[in-house]
């Protein structure tokens, strides 16, 4: 969201971004991130916490948004709203937003919640919680002018599950060409854990049960007999306590784990590694392009990974030769896929692929003039 936001005002437009603050002391702050006004609401928190907690303080998003930024909202309007799922709870908000403002909004839509958690078992198809959040979906479809869905497979699954809603388009994930990397010794990871002879196999984002981590540390004690093979995991979600405990519990020697970090070290880091990694769930029934795979892409290194059967991100990885993915649960062809790596040959063809299809698929200029066709070319000032 920072590089659509960035490519917006690049383009000459004002933008405001509005994001909860569980830190926040006060109602609300206001500050200029890279020329992108950015506004902090105080929220309840929602990583690293108990289900219960997260889903109150989801529930309560739109409501706590509107209790603190109102005043500040009714006197700086803007012309589109853009918002993203997950969360699904947005709704509240955004229809307060269109009435005072009388702007169409834009949903960018990537999971299908909660057709992910009913399809992994986590919650029953016809219990109370699977009516809450049906609820809230609704709500949030119904807010939104256009919705962008990020995959040809889920486009197609999207339409046959809500055959009603029509104003569908597709919208691929998105990043931007990374600019000067600076490094300190805070975040040079080869120097500071001794891992300057090692392949680094990396993996960067939500820890979660969506993820199937699972999956990645059975290929790491796998690969435990080849030394050169180092395994890093970077993030936090729901699972991150499982990964650090079967480290633990299994002696996976070769692995590191570590909490997030701010972007510009996250970014430092991804210029360190060799083999960017994704896994999920094989119960999905939906297709994500996981985010994750564009900052690998960013950096010019392979993508290793494991998909739910059906997801088109197979076809578009390896089309374009810039990674080798497996059907997700196929512990022997990701392990494989993995020996494959080792090879500093193989990792450089398909890490330049990987740039070439960053460039030609995820562009963000693409994003930005997608979204705003939404406006059906009105003159915009701001987002």
């Amino acid at each position: 969201m920072h590089e659509l936001a960035l490519e917006l005002l690049n383009s000459g437009h004002i933008v405001t971004v509005i994001t909860p603050d569980p830190d926040q002391s006060e109602l609300y702050t206001i500050n200029n991130f890279n020329g992108v006004n950015l506004l902090r609401f105080r929220s309840g928190r929602i990583k690293n916490v108990s289900k219960p907690v997260r889903l109150i303080n989801e529930i309560l998003l739109s409501f706590r948004a509107v209790r603190s930024l109102s005043p500040w909202l009714q006197t700086n309007p803007h012309d589109l709203i853009v918002f993203y799922s997950p969360t699904i709870f947005w709704s509240g908000l955004v229809r307060y937003l269109k009435k005072k403002w009388k702007s169409p909004s834009y949903l960018i839509l990537r999971d299908f919640f909660p057709q992910w958690v009913i399809d992994n078992g986590i919650i029953g198809k016809y219990s109370v919680l699977a009516y809450l959040f049906r609820f809230y979906e609704r709500k949030l479809y119904q807010s939104a002018d256009a919705i962008g869905i990020q995959s040809p497979a889920n486009l197609k699954l999207f339409s046959e599950m809500y055959p009603k809603i029509l104003n569908t388009q597709l919208l691929f994930n998105w990043a931007s060409p990374l600019g000067i990397i600076k490094r300190t010794d805070q975040d040079n990871i080869r120097e500071k854990y001794s891992l300057q002879d090692r392949i680094i196999f990396f993996y960067g984002g939500n820890i979660g049960h969506a993820q199937d981590m699972r999956n990645l540390l059975f290929l790491a004690e796998r690969m435990l007999v080849f030394k050169e093979a180092q395994f890093v995991f970077l993030g936090a979600g729901d699972e991150f306590q499982l990964v650090q405990d079967t480290i633990a519990n299994k002696k996976l020697t070769n692995c590191l784990l570590f909490p997030s970090v701010s972007q510009e070290i996250f970014s430092s880091i991804l210029s360190q590694i060799d083999v960017g990694l994704f896994t999920l769930h094989p119960a999905h029934k939906t297709h994500n392009f996981p985010g994750k795979i564009l900052g690998y892409m960013q950096v010019g290194i392979p993508i290793l990974g494991a998909v739910n059967e059906g997801n088109d991100l197979k076809n578009v990885i390896e089309d374009g030769n810039a990674g080798l993915v497996s059907l997700a649960g196929d512990h022997e062809t990701l392990y494989q896929n993995a020996l494959m790596f080792l090879d500093s040959k193989h990792r450089k063809e398909m890490g330049k692929n990987a740039r070439k299809l960053l460039d030609s698929t995820f562009s963000v200029s693409t994003t930005a003039r997608k979204i705003m066709s939404v406006l059906n070319k009105q003159t915009v000032k701001r987002f």
